[in-house]
């Protein structure tokens, strides 16, 4: 990851918006052609590297990938995708982009290739290249490597040559990996995505590039999306655990000698509960404890409440047949890492944790399981990681 930390310093000199933007998302290694791709994967943004690849750029090439990356993400092109033709979407949304970027590598595509106006949005992109059913005869989706000059077969990516002939218009980056925001609501990745403009934005000292004012400002606003509904939908999102066989559905390969399969729905959650004073009112806790229970009610669940301060003074546990609105009292020193580590030991590891403080307190530096702050008017969300929920309560 070195050649893209290098990369992240650069714009973080020159364009430091875009540099604080990237730093938020998480990182993993990339197994196709394309040197990055970017997602949001059950609530958490994901920029995947190829490095080999990626070094076959310059600078400012490396540079304007990663403006790519970043603007698909500020449309939420991932998310937007729906029951679309992957295709056509994916050629769409880099139209949509690369006119406002410089220094893309030649091969990246623009509206002229297709004769097509410029300054246009994905979707009007889309219903162009859906009349042109020329496209639809090329081998693959459009996701990840596939389309090159090899009809959908990978190259060795070890002899991979950027000036290879490709006759077929396809991303610059890797779109295969769009289909892990089909996991994520809508509304819950415009929240991520909030979260991460106000990062970004807040530690630039408010100052973002001009040729992304406009496309930012909708989530420099206060949020419109009542709190209910994003707390159902991250819960919605954490609680999907795998499949099990049912007799009750046919197999769809096998028909009805093989059992069907059925979404496993178990919803596994650590609910952290800071007992400081700001958060110690019976209508705050009441408030949050009756739309958690509503929303467990009906399903199999495991939910396992921290009560803590400076350290966890109580561990309480229910599974939606019964309201936990007790109050205990804290006070003095808030210390936010104990529910984590807890957390991190518990067997089976929880899908998901629901923290309710004002976040004034020490957190840990990164977390692996998916995080809700949910914090009350006064509150500030701790860390750059995780979603923030303020109750408008």
């Amino acid at each position: 990851m070195r050649l893209l930390e290098d990369t992240i310093v650069r714009l973080l000199k020159r364009r430091p918006f875009y540099g604080q933007f990237l730093l938020q998302f998480r990182r993993r290694t990339g197994q196709g052609v394309k040197a990055l791709g970017v997602t949001i994967s059950d609530g958490t943004p994901v920029l995947t590297l190829n490095p080999e690849i990626f070094a076959l750029f310059s600078p400012p090439e490396q540079e304007a990938l990663l403006e790519h990356l970043i603007k698909h993400v500020l449309h939420l092109h991932p998310a937007r995708r729906k029951e679309r033709n992957p295709r056509y979407w994916n050629l769409a949304c880099d139209m949509a982009i690369n006119q406002s970027i410089a220094n893309l590598p030649p091969e990246a595509v623009q509206p002229g290739r297709f004769r097509l106006p410029e300054n246009l949005a994905a979707e009007e992109y889309y219903a162009k290249l859906i009349q042109r059913p020329s496209l639809g005869n090329q081998k693959g989706d459009g996701h990840g490597d596939e389309g090159r000059d090899n009809l959908g077969e990978k190259p060795d990516s070890g002899n991979f040559d950027r000036s290879d002939h490709n006759p077929f218009p396809e991303p610059i980056d890797d779109h295969g990996i769009w289909q892990e925001a089909d996991r994520t609501p809508l509304a819950l990745s415009e929240q991520v995505v909030t979260e991460m403009v106000r990062s970004a934005t807040r530690k630039n000292h408010g100052e973002v590039p001009d040729d992304i004012k406009r496309l930012i400002e909708p989530f420099l606003k206060p949020p419109a999306i009542p709190w209910q509904q994003i707390l159902r939908q991250f819960i919605g999102t954490a609680g999907r655990v795998g499949r099990t066989s049912t007799w009750q559905r046919n197999h769809r390969r096998f028909g009805h000698f093989t059992p069907g399969q059925r979404k496993k729905q178990l919803l596994n959650l650590v609910i952290g509960v800071d007992t400081s004073e700001s958060t110690d009112t019976l209508e705050l806790r009441e408030a949050f404890a009756r739309e958690l229970l509503q929303i467990a009610r009906g399903r199999q669940s495991r939910i396992t409440v921290l009560y803590a301060g400076s350290t966890i003074r109580k561990i309480d546990s229910f599974n939606g047949s019964r309201q936990a609105t007790e109050v205990i009292r804290g006070g003095g020193f808030t210390d936010l890492r104990p529910v984590f580590e807890h957390a991190r030991q518990m067997q089976p590891r929880p899908a998901a944790i629901i923290y309710l403080t004002d976040g004034y307190g020490p957190a840990p530096e990164r977390m692996d399981i998916p995080t809700l702050w949910v914090l009350n008017k006064e509150g500030k969300k701790p860390v750059d990681w995780g979603v923030e929920l303020c109750l408008d309560t």
